[in-house]
């Protein structure tokens, strides 16, 4: 956040240009009491300049924190313990104000054991508040204070204090095992249980054994803390006190038709005149479609007296249309009086405006729950856990007028709901996490320390994946190949594709694909009434070879405008012109310079770009089954039901892909994405021939599959094709891509 320059000062000779003296003090000759004005100045110990009046500002509201009565407590009892516990409910400070401490703390050692990091689940509040906080701390942005996310570095060799996502301190740790760079480290949204954040909890209990003068903190919600002390011992704990109790409306008829409810909700307390903000918890990305598209089609309606409701969508993490407030979304609220923010399960912390008086809550999500023998996620609604419940609760902050509408009855929350919410990484795909802790020596995973162990069965499929794709040796342990794949924060299916482009000459079309599918969503959510120009638009970049190919048609398009135009406006006009999201587009780019850079740094080949050739068709789809040869489907009736090729799941084409708009069906795909759900689509798809997977699947992948008709198939081309062409051949890899072996490891 930008200082005011009006409220900035500055000493003499100072090596900032960012802060300035009234021309009263600035005197030129000689004035005394001038001098002596700028030495009662109070300094800055992090910058050694001058605080601006905005710091002052700031500071009397950081002391009305509910956390900041407990500042000395910390103090205490970081000095004397190397593990601190900070309880304390959402919107108490903790996550902006622990870090200032602790930097305090580093600065009074004299950073001898390093900076301060603090951990977040999300990416949106790892930036919100290092921003926040370089401004309480009266400091730039990117220099004292910083940011680290997915694609995205705002640090320097100055910063003493960085917020970054739980991901990228892991990845972190492949590079510097012990975290050398860091004297504290502050773990937070400990409640959300991402597997980054359990697995960081694990590997510290070892790294703090190594490092006794490494500080933990661990900020949690205080459902969390019985199970936090018993796995971490009897370490100090830091309460912060409740705030008020807020009111509580409990509409017990109002879930079995929840978005009429959220709706009629919505509009009456609007009508009310009652002032404030509204945060309405949905299940699902499609809820809040739903009801984003008719709040603002009713709302238009409304009486103009009241207001205009301004709707803020804030998808789940895979979106980029999350809200960040700016200047014209300021101007907006204080025009029309009320923002409506609909959100879903993974919300609740990044809820930051203290404007919100009323909360509706449906006390139910979608949950991504895999399952390792069918290789897929299934979409689970389920009701939500009563930690969640009770954080949705605690946004309404320090407002004593707030108003909590659950459509759940109280019998519903105490019998239905969990306690605790579920940890991912027993209902999430683990093989990017076995990767990581191969990677980082961690050998015998069964005895790894974790605060909810894994799932043997979900453990098992993940080395089984990493044998099948050559990242394991025949011990177990990470080969030569598994090294190079651990490089790329992908995952590992995409890794080895990516790998395997470098043998097929096809490394700079690979790289596109990876960062079109790892980005959001490149196509915008379309209004009513907008399918078929936006299907006439999508038509010119379609290609016939599959969705895969598309992808690079829409990214070279992209570029294309991009550089050939003079101002974002024409970028963006462009993507609005063609229902394309331009902020995915950006993205996509971003992530694509970064891999780039990787494949550069460890020296792999990267051939020219022949993107058009049927040669190049051929070679990127050789790449694809290098890394997704378990992701076949057959269309077994000509209609378009694709039957997986690992389990009996029948799947349709997704409407959107390049087969569905042009009607033209082939019996055999490999697919992206596939989740259990009530369409059972499969996403971003090119089509391959079976003569080309038995090529290129290994051997002992073909033979564990389950007897099917596709499998009869595969094994009569198989008899079909020569001994010479089924015959495996090595592939001619670069130094830096091992061979791979074709004998089954063992699985420790």
């Amino acid at each position: 956040m930008d200082k005011m320059e009006e409220e900035e000062l500055e000493c003499p000779n100072s090596a900032s240009e960012k802060r300035y003296f009234p021309e009263s003090l600035d005197s030129s000759d000689g004035d005394e009491e001038g001098i002596l004005a700028c030495e009662d100045l109070e300094l800055n110990p992090f910058d050694g300049l001058p605080y601006s009046s905005r710091y002052y500002k700031l500071l009397k509201e950081r002391e009305d924190l509910p956390i900041w009565k407990e500042k000395y407590s910390f103090m205490e009892n970081l000095l004397q313990n190397q593990i601190v516990i900070v309880s304390g409910d959402a919107k108490c400070g903790k996550s902006s104000q622990v870090p200032q401490w602790c930097a305090e703390y580093c600065l009074s050692i004299h950073y001898q054991h390093g900076g301060v990091v603090c951990t977040q689940v999300h990416k949106p509040t790892a930036v919100q508040l290092a921003l926040r906080v370089a401004d309480e701390m009266d400091v730039n942005i990117g220099h004292e204070v910083g940011y680290m996310i997915p694609f995205e570095n705002c640090c320097s060799s100055e910063t003493i204090l960085r917020y970054c996502t739980d991901d990228m301190l892991q990845r972190e740790m492949m590079s510097s095992p012990f975290l050398g760079n860091y004297g504290v480290i502050i773990l937070d949204d400990i409640h959300e249980r991402s597997i980054a954040t359990d697995v960081l909890l694990g590997l510290l209990k070892d790294v703090l054994l190594a490092r006794p003068e490494l500080k933990l903190i661990i900020n949690s919600s205080p459902h969390l803390i019985s199970k936090l002390s018993s796995y971490y011992g009897n370490v100090p704990l830091i309460e912060v006190k409740k705030q008020h109790p807020v009111e509580v409306v409990y509409l017990s008829g109002a879930q079995k038709e929840s978005l009429e409810s959220i709706l009629r909700l919505i509009f009456e307390i609007h009508q009310s005149g009652e002032k404030g903000d509204i945060v309405v918890f949905l299940a699902c990305e499609q809820d809040i479609e739903k009801a984003y598209e008719i709040v603002c089609q009713e709302g238009s309606n409304l009486n103009p007296d009241l207001g205009e409701l301004v709707v803020v969508p804030l998808y789940p993490k895979e979106k980029c249309a999350l809200f960040k407030p700016n200047d014209e979304t300021e101007k907006r609220c204080q025009v029309y009086q009320r923002r409506v923010v609909l959100t879903a399960s993974s919300g609740e912390s990044l809820i930051w405006s203290n404007t919100v008086r009323f909360v509706i809550d449906v006390g139910v999500e979608r949950r991504k729950v895999y399952n390792p023998r069918i290789r897929a996620n299934s979409l689970v609604t389920q009701p939500i856990s009563q930690s969640q419940a009770e954080i949705r609760k605690q946004i309404l902050g320090s407002s004593s007028s707030g108003k909590l509408f659950c459509l759940y009855s109280e019998e519903f929350a105490s019998k239905d709901m969990r306690p605790l919410k579920p940890a991912e990484m027993q209902e999430a795909n683990l093989t990017s996490m076995v990767l990581f802790m191969k990677r980082v020596d961690i050998a015998g995973l069964g005895h790894c320390d974790f605060m909810n162990r894994p799932a043997p069965e979900s453990l098992m499929q993940a080395l089984e994946d990493l044998d099948y794709l050559a990242a394991l040796d025949n011990d177990g342990n990470l080969s030569e190949f598994g090294i190079i794949m651990s490089e790329f924060p992908l995952d590992p299916q995409l890794s080895k594709s990516i790998l395997a482009s470098c043998e097929f000459d096809c490394v700079e079309e690979m790289l596109t694909i990876a960062a079109m599918v790892t980005a959001p969503n490149c196509f915008s959510n379309l209004p009513h009434g907008a399918e078929e120009a936006a299907l006439t638009c999508w038509k010119t970049f379609l290609h016939p070879e599959g969705d895969h190919f598309t992808l690079i048609n829409i990214y070279k398009a992209y570029q294309d405008i991009a550089l050939n135009s003079t101002s974002d406006h024409c970028v963006e006009k462009w993507c609005h012109d063609y229902f394309l999201n331009c902020c995915a587009l950006r993205m996509a780019d971003v992530i694509r310079a970064e891999l780039l850079e990787i494949v550069k740094r460890i020296e792999l080949p990267c051939a020219e770009p022949a993107f058009g050739s049927k040669e190049n068709a051929l070679n990127i789809k050789k790449a694809l089954l290098s890394g997704y040869f378990m992701q076949i489907a057959r269309d077994v009736d000509g209609s378009g039901n694709y039957l997986m090729l690992t389990h009996k799941q029948v799947a349709q084409l997704h409407p959107l892909s390049s087969y569905s708009i042009t009607k033209k069906m082939p019996e055999w795909v490999l697919f992206h994405k596939f989740s259990i759900s009530e369409n059972n689509y499969i996403r971003i798809t090119s089509e391959i021939s079976p003569e080309l997977f038995m090529q290129l699947a290994p051997p002992y992948y073909f033979s564990n599959l389950p007897p099917s008709e596709s499998k009869d198939i595969l094994r009569q081309v198989m008899d079909h094709l020569s001994p010479l062409s089924t015959m495996k051949k090595e592939p001619k890899m670069c130094e830096k891509c091992p061979e791979t072996t074709e004998q089954r490891c063992t699985i420790q």
